[in-house]
């Protein structure tokens, strides 16, 4: 995970001081990017131990196009809690828009399009083509809401690899990236993503390529307020632990398409994680950091 500790080094010795809408200062920077080859390893974080239930239960709830946070909480998984509403609906969750993106039809008529199956079915087709993108940013939703997708828009790519076959790769633009807590999830979740994508076009995955926007890492402010909201010593002792291997990705045969996944967020946690089996994950210590809302 060198890209991602190259990161944290960057920000921390690069960042400005910026003021946001929660109120916490970020130490900030402009446009980061790198790549991740899928075939090393599954780049889940092992500088601090990160949740492998939590990835992959949010991004089958992605998957699904639920809006309402009863799945997760199912499954233990709280991270959305501060976003949803009253009755736990999460009007701008990822999966709502990539599995019912607002269009119009050729008559002008208000529909819906499903992005995730139009693009797996696009890949059997013509792996090929430049246009299999999927978005979450719906400007009539996130010129409005309380917390507007981060992690906006992802592309699929086919490349050739140096023995001449397909090798599939996919490209994330993030618009804002919280690095100590939102980044090493968001690689997890689409690297998970690029796999399941692999699995059910019989595509090889390969290269995951991450852009973001604002990289920010969440710091006290400059008199020394809001410290228990200050990610820089976490972060500083990420820099001295060294690196572990990286495991390695099994998933179930079982799961073949996009209709198999569903009814795995109705099963029992355990049975959803025996379908994506983590082998060789040792990672250090976990390392708590207060998300600022």
């Amino acid at each position: 995970m060198k890209p991602y500790l190259d990161l944290v080094r960057d920000v921390l010795d690069h960042g400005t001081r910026k003021p946001n809408r929660t109120g916490v200062d970020t130490l900030s920077t402009f446009n980061h990017n790198y790549e991740i080859d899928l075939r090393r390893g599954f780049p889940l974080l092992t500088t601090k131990e990160i949740s492998w239930k939590n990835i992959v239960v949010e991004n089958l709830w992605f998957l699904s196009g639920e809006t309402h946070i009863g799945l997760l909480k199912k499954h233990g998984c709280k991270f959305w809690d501060p976003w949803a509403d009253g009755e736990g609906q999460v009007p701008s969750a990822y999966g709502n828009f990539w599995r019912h993106f607002p269009v119009h039809d050729a008559e002008g008529r208000a529909a819906f399009s499903d992005q995730i199956a139009w693009v797996l079915e696009e890949l059997k087709r013509n792996p090929m083509s430049r246009r299999l993108v999927v978005t979450a940013w719906a400007p009539g939703n996130a010129q409005t809401s309380k917390l507007p997708p981060c992690h906006l828009l992802f592309a699929f790519n086919v490349q050739v690899d140096a023995s001449g076959d397909p090798l599939l790769c996919l490209h994330l633009t993030q618009r804002s990236a919280d690095v100590a807590l939102g980044v090493p999830y968001n690689i997890a979740g689409y690297a998970l993503l690029l796999e399941l994508f692999g699995r059910m076009t019989g595509l090889r995955p390969g290269i995951f390529a991450h852009t973001m926007i604002d990289a920010h890492v969440y710091t006290a402010k400059a008199d020394g307020t809001m410290a228990e909201y200050d990610h820089v010593p976490g972060l500083r002792r990420q820099l001295e632990r060294e690196p572990r291997p990286l495991p390695r990705l099994t998933i179930a045969p079982a799961i073949r398409s996009l209709g198999d996944l569903r009814p795995l967020l109705e099963a029992d946690t355990e049975t959803v994680l025996s379908h994506f089996a983590l082998t060789g994950y040792t990672p250090h210590p976990a390392i708590g950091f207060k998300v600022a809302v």
